[in-house]
């Protein structure tokens, strides 16, 4: 028995079927094939992500909404002294522990409210050259504003969606990016 009618211009066993050079990887960084040019750092943004400029005018809007509420607070604690006052003229002690207690509830929502826009907006005036710890900073801000707005949820639904968006604009591999650049 003879063997199968070889042809000779056909591919050899053990052979390439592309000739030419091998397929080398691309690299997006230039230079050597099998990574980046040595002593050459991977390239950071220099201008703020679109992501991370959203996380900041959230924040400011997030302080405006504050000082809305801030103002709300104080004129309510003003109610509350006024009907207070009035109310010791009569001899319902119910009424007076009632109105101190509500003086009290007003004060600590009016310093809650004075403590989260001061924080707002010193986070977002950090955020052109903050570092990896406004970011953090931003993180936890975010998660309080939406413990804190799940609480007075009816009311606090627009401070929930915000907060939320905050943090996830600012968790984003672009954010991680922006606030781990190296600042010179």
């Amino acid at each position: 028995m003879s063997y199968p009618n070889q042809n000779p211009y056909g591919q050899q066993p053990g052979q390439q079927p592309n000739y030419g050079y091998p397929q080398q990887p691309i690299n997006p960084y230039g230079g050597y094939p099998g990574g980046p040019v040595p002593g050459m750092q991977p390239q950071y943004p220099t201008v703020m992500p679109g992501s991370v400029k959203a996380a900041r005018v959230l924040l400011f809007v997030l302080a405006g909404l504050n000082l809305i509420g801030l103002v709300l607070a104080v004129m309510g604690l003003g109610g509350v002294s006024r009907a207070s006052h009035e109310a010791t003229l009569d001899t319902a002690a119910d009424n007076v522990t009632a109105m101190n207690v509500g003086k009290g509830l007003l004060i600590a929502v009016i310093v809650i409210i004075v403590i989260f826009t001061v924080g707002a907006i010193m986070l977002a005036l950090q955020f052109a050259n903050g570092g990896s710890g406004v970011r953090v900073g931003t993180i936890v801000f975010g998660v309080a504003n939406i413990i804190l707005s799940l609480c007075t949820f009816p009311i606090g639904l627009v401070h929930t969606v915000l907060g939320v968006l905050v943090l996830v604009f600012v968790a984003k591999d672009e954010g991680n990016a922006w606030f781990n650049r190296p600042r010179y």
